[in-house]
């Protein structure tokens, strides 16, 4: 019984890993890898900073775009040229702007990027705050009740007999 909730366990963590193998592997084409396993490690830290253009929510490192594609050689053509970390983000966000980083730096022309999701999460929720005090003030008073003649009137039209007058 142990060994087949072992084979099991081992079974099931084989069949969930290969879909994220598969997708590593899906992305990066086996052209793009350098022979230098440093830099290939380092174009691959890289490649997971930044974004792809096209998908916009993935980094080039797990993107199929042709962008992406373009993007990870130029990457890794910059590292065998000698270029730093760093100065291969700057010659992409000099190429593409800030929106080719996936974490793009506080600054003025980001500052919508940054503090825009926080500022329309404040005016809903003020929004919400405003409508909820309309909504909640203070009930209209009740009417006054019925005169004689309005409840003689009354009486008529609701005749039991139904006969409208």
């Amino acid at each position: 019984m142990r060994r087949a909730l072992r084979f099991g366990a081992l079974l099931a963590l084989v069949l969930l890993s290969v879909p994220v193998l598969m997708h590593a592997a899906a992305a990066l084409a086996p052209d793009e890898q350098l022979a230098d396993p440093v830099l290939e490690a380092r174009a691959r830290a890289l490649s997971k900073e930044l974004r792809c253009l096209v998908c916009q929510n993935e980094s080039i490192d797990d993107s199929n775009a042709d962008l992406a594609r373009d993007l990870r050689k130029i990457v890794r053509q910059r590292l065998v040229a000698g270029d730093s970390d760093d100065a291969v983000k700057r010659y992409l966000v000099a190429r593409y702007g800030d929106f080719v980083l996936l974490d793009p730096p506080v600054k003025a022309k980001t500052y919508a990027l940054w503090f825009g999701p926080a500022l329309v999460l404040a005016l809903g929720g003020l929004g919400v705050l405003v409508f909820l005090r309309r909504r909640g003030g203070p009930t209209p008073p009740a009417p006054p009740p019925l005169n004689a003649e309005e409840q003689r009137r009354l009486a008529q039209l609701l005749d039991p007999e139904g006969r409208a007058r």
